[in-house]
């Protein structure tokens, strides 16, 4: 009689353990984490741009010939900073998937010690 509450739960902890274990198959936060990567890669382009468009414009040779408004500057500062954001929102969701995921493999290698999988 003490065989078929035994089966139950065995059944009902092999169900939780495929459904982690397939939530668990593709990780999220590594894909934030390249587009964090991603974004930190077009933030030091663009960063480097700006830089180099500002120092063109206000280095100690700067041109004498255009007075006006440095729109190239201000433009590639933009997407520096956009690519800033970019990044650190990034980075951000993929530690809050990581968090999910660490909890979740912990409860996965539980349960297959409850099963006796990994012995």
């Amino acid at each position: 009689m003490s065989s078929i509450p035994r089966q139950s739960e065995d059944r009902d902890l092999r169900a939780e353990h495929d459904r982690l274990a397939a939530r668990l198959s593709t990780r999220h936060s590594v894909d934030e984490v390249r587009r964090g990567a991603w974004g930190l890669f077009a933030l030091v382009v663009t960063g480097g741009a700006a830089a180099r468009l500002g120092y063109d414009r206000w280095g100690p040779h700067h041109p004498q010939a255009f007075d006006g408004p440095s729109i190239f500057f201000s433009l590639a500062l933009l997407a520096a900073l956009a690519c800033a954001a970019f990044a650190a929102v990034a980075v951000v969701r993929a530690r809050r998937h990581m968090r999910v995921e660490d909890a979740d493999f912990a409860r996965l290698r539980e349960l297959r010690a409850l099963l006796g999988i990994d012995r």
